[in-house]
């Protein structure tokens, strides 16, 4: 993988918004799809909605370039010098996120592979291997003649490298990866030696003579070696992030002022890509994401993935975008959204940091794969809920302008990992059932439901603003990130640490000396066994610190407490009734838990709640069950805007006399005293004195 490097004479790209008044608000526009006289209309439309920046050309190499070297610049000339023309910037792409038909027809070689060896041919969306120095070179090809074409042009806003990088081949297994997969490893260890000791060759006649000889973890009789799987794991990442930088390098050489990004999928869904490592790469991150029609409380699910999102983005505001103003196409059954939904979802978004709405896309596709997939512009168009309702979302942005610039604080933190999340589910392990992020969405969910802002963070961030630390499955942890959760309980920190944690090193090494490894010192507790329970198998656990009783399953630990750490709930039956399930120690100034099992959710509610008032991190502002509070601060914390997002279907009061609301209602303009109505699945955002 090459690597481009920046001089350090380079100036900062300007701020993406620098031109918009206040809060982005558009979508993706394809008018390539569509004949003049739609085009014209969107125009009027657009102004309708208060529509003020829009994606351009993310699919649209084989419009541009519908025979090699034969291109056709003019339709898009004309939609930037429109665009420009109506105030609205533009989020330009590389046009490289699909490559042209004529392009793999003339060069198969650049098809991704399956482990299994089976080809991903055209016809869709991505059909490339990003390794591929061939397909590397006709996309670097591409997004040099885009910037060098509209290097000054007056619409351009930020440059929107390729699309959703990863999305549909997150894993390639083609002779070019395992190529750059080689190259990769020799960069990490440097000696074939090295290699050996960090996936423990000795065993099963693994021993590597040359790095030439290694493969990625293709299709095998039984078990691939699980160091070889993590490692391909994060070369993938890696690679995907290598083909970012250079796209974004090209374009920085010719427009150095021009901020880059690119749409990532920080859900809890998308395991492809280390987005941490991410992050810092882009001048401004953005995100697409879409809620599950099917999941009562889909509104959790995007405030968790609108948080990581914005730890990604270190705490800076960020793009929303891509989402949907209603149904999708991609899921089994995708139901439109309720009315008030949409102004609902956007405002979530920007309440936990976005200062940009987007939607894929503006006007529905008549034609294609995403012709049932909802946009601003619906099928039926103008005389439509749908449409008055988008209408009704650019008001609201609009009275949020202000809002724009200001960031979320807060004193809980959830630590989210990738490389934890890749080896906690390989094969081979105690217990296939296991999920990483079935437990870092439970304990997100318990904070969400007690009102708690909470980060999502890498495991090596800086840890001293956080009160309460939550290390949900942290499975593959480095010596250093062990030393820099210690000290954030030394220094005063709840820290929680939840089983199958610490277990291994970098390298997917086993911690010798009893789990859980990494934090065992810290906890004070030592696991001898791992006890997975069978499907259906559940036990009782008793205590103080799960009110009284509940239910766990999936995984117990025969485990033991030593002298000074506090048993705070046991296993009242099964294999291991009256041992430790749950235990608690003084750490310096503050405490160390470990929570050996995977709680009902009662259970893990009645322990969220015990250590929210421990940790001090309760809401600023009293509200019922179903209402999201949130608050962005300006930087010099003298202004904060509170958004109240009701989940119900009845009226809810926000504020009590121990925690008052007051200030201006922005989206209606009224005084706020004491206390906040929001109406049953609405919103309201009140501008407060800091």
């Amino acid at each position: 993988m090459r690597r481009r490097t920046t001089p350090e004479s380079t100036p900062s790209p300007r701020p993406w918004n620098a031109a918009l008044d206040g809060l982005g608000f558009g979508g993706d526009y394809n008018p390539e799809q569509w004949p003049q006289d739609v085009r014209l209309e969107d125009l009027e439309l657009m102004r309708e909605a208060g529509v003020n920046v829009l994606s351009v050309a993310i699919f649209s190499w084989a419009t541009i370039e519908p025979r090699e070297g034969e291109l056709d610049w003019g339709w898009l000339d004309e939609t930037l010098d429109r665009l420009h023309g109506a105030g609205i910037r533009v989020a330009l792409a590389t046009a490289t996120a699909s490559p042209p038909p004529w392009l793999t027809r003339k060069h198969p070689e650049i098809l991704p592979r399956l482990a299994d060896g089976t080809v991903l041919h055209q016809g869709g969306r991505q059909s490339y291997a990003v390794t591929h120095p061939v397909h590397r070179d006709y996309a670097l090809r591409m997004t040099t003649r885009i910037a060098e074409r509209y290097r000054d042009h007056p619409a351009l806003a930020v440059w929107h490298v390729d699309n959703e990088i990863g999305c549909h081949v997150p894993r390639d297994h083609s002779d070019a990866a395992a190529a750059a997969f080689r190259d990769w490893l020799r960069e990490r260890y440097s000696t074939v030696d090295a290699l050996n000791e960090a996936w423990g060759t000795a065993f099963w006649s693994q021993r590597y003579g040359s790095f030439d000889d290694v493969l990625p973890p293709l299709t095998a009789p039984t078990f691939a070696n699980p160091t070889q799987q993590l490692d391909f794991h994060r070369f993938s990442s890696d690679a995907l992030l290598d083909y970012y930088r250079d796209l974004r390098d090209t374009l920085r050489e010719i427009t150095p002022d021009v901020p880059v990004t690119t749409n990532l999928m920080a859900t809890a869904h998308c395991r492809g890509m280390d987005y941490f490592a991410w992050g810092p790469e882009l001048d401004v991150v953005a995100n697409d994401h879409y809620t599950m029609s099917a999941d009562p409380e889909r509104h959790v699910d995007l405030a968790f993935s609108a948080d990581l999102t914005r730890g990604v983005a270190g705490g800076a505001p960020w793009i929303l975008m891509e989402h949907s103003t209603s149904a999708v196409n991609w899921q089994p059954r995708n139901t439109p959204k309720a009315p008030g939904e949409m102004l609902r979802n956007s405002l979530q978004h920007v309440a936990r940091g976005a200062d940009a709405v987007m939607f894929f896309q503006w006007r529905q596709s008549r034609a294609g794969a995403e012709k049932y997939h909802s946009a601003m512009v619906p099928h039926a168009g103008r005389d439509s809920d749908l449409w008055r309702d988008v209408v009704t979302l650019g008001r609201a942005l609009r009275a949020l302008g202000e809002v724009r610039g200001s960031r979320v604080r807060s004193r809980a933190a959830l630590v989210m990992d990738w490389p934890s999340w890749w080896g906690s589910e390989l094969d081979s392990h105690p217990s296939q059932d296991l999920r990483y992020m079935d437990q870092v969405q439970a304990w997100y969910r318990a904070l969400w439901r007690l009102g708690v802002t909470t980060d999502l963070v890498p495991p090596g961030a800086d840890l001293d603003g956080y009160d309460l630390v939550v290390l949900p499955t942290t499975y593959v942890v480095t010596d250093a990130d062990a030393a820099n959760v210690a000290a954030a309980a030394e220094r005063g920190a709840t820290v929680v640490v939840t089983y199958f944690s610490g277990i291994v090193d970098e390298s997917d090494h086993v911690r010798l000396g009893g789990y859980p490894g990494a934090f065992r010192d810290l906890l004070g507790v030592r696991t001898e066994e791992f006890h997975p329970l069978q499907d259906g198998e559940s036990v009782r656990v008793v205590g103080k610190a799960v009110g009284g009783q509940a239910s766990a399953d999936l995984w117990t630990e025969r485990t033991r407490a030593a002298d000074g750490t506090e048993v705070v709930a046991s296993y009242e039956d099964g294999a291991l009734a009256g041992r430790p399930a749950i235990t608690r120690r003084e750490v310096g100034s503050g405490r160390a838990w470990y929570v050996a099992t995977r709680l009902d959710d009662a259970g893990l509610g009645a322990l969220a709640e015990l250590l929210v008032a421990e940790a001090g991190v309760g809401p600023e502002v009293a509200a019922p069950t179903g209402v999201e509070v949130v608050r962005r601060w300006s930087d010099d914390g003298a202004t904060s805007w509170l958004f109240a997002l009701n989940h119900t279907d009845a009226d809810a009061t926000v504020g009590a006399p121990d925690s008052p609301v007051a200030g201006v209602e922005l989206l209606t303009g009224d005084a706020v005293e004491g206390s906040l109505v929001v109406p049953a699945g609405g919103a309201r955002v009140v501008r407060a004195a800091g």
